[in-house]
């Protein structure tokens, strides 16, 4: 199982963690992959300046957002296999 963690601190929050969550549960939801990747939200990734933060398992962290996150996916589709 992947696991996908979106950063919702205060940076991250203000520059739409929310949207971003929604936009990846959307995607995951549209592709069936709800069985091979999971999101759960992180309060700070250490990465304030690439708000939004999301880091894949131990891959670096990413900055993200809403507009992203179909292309974010996909790539990671490509790249882990899911």
């Amino acid at each position: 199982m992947t696991t996908i963690q979106v950063c919702i601190g205060s940076a991250c929050h203000l520059k739409g963690s929310y949207s971003v969550i929604n936009k990846l549960q959307s995607v995951i939801k549209e592709k069936q992959l709800d069985k091979q990747i999971v999101i759960k939200a992180a309060f700070c990734l250490g990465e304030c300046t690439k708000a939004v933060s999301v880091k894949v398992d131990n891959h670096p962290i990413q900055s993200l957002d809403e507009t992203g996150v179909e292309g974010f996916i996909d790539a990671l589709l490509a790249e882990e296999g899911v």
